[in-house]
């Protein structure tokens, strides 16, 4: 996808400046495509990872109330309040692994428009060096 213009056409002045307007147009639709393909792709895993919040809320709710009236159950030396806050220690423990797994970097934005400017400056670059 090079829409970078032949620098062996003639290049008067008009076409040079219709040129230069249609390079500068072709970045500007490759940004905007890229830009709402990411936006998509962004509320897409924002949805799922709600639902997912939500499943996983609910789960630990019920299977912490479940736990601690089970431990507290079989355990009559142990007071239920002492479970629960060994349970609340656990999880945050948890979290706090998970808030530092939330640290590592995701993977670049906008790799095609990137790879197309770099084409972009190398081709500039050969038309700085000709005679």
């Amino acid at each position: 996808m090079n829409d970078a213009p032949d620098p062996d056409a003639d290049a008067t002045p008009e076409n040079w400046k219709s040129l230069a307007a249609e390079f500068v147009q072709a970045r500007i639709d490759l940004i905007r495509l890229e830009a709402r393909e990411a936006g998509r792709q962004a509320a897409r895993r924002a949805a799922t990872a709600v639902f997912i919040v939500g499943c996983a809320v609910l789960f630990w709710m019920l299977t912490v109330a479940g736990l601690i009236g089970l431990i507290a159950a079989t355990r009559p030396d142990w007071t239920w309040w002492h479970i629960t806050l060994a349970a609340g220690g656990v999880h945050l423990l948890v979290g706090l692994i998970a808030l530092l797994s939330l640290r590592r970097p995701g993977g670049p934005a906008f790799p095609l428009t990137r790879s197309e400017l770099a084409k972009d400056q190398a081709w500039l670059e050969t038309l700085k060096r000709k005679p």
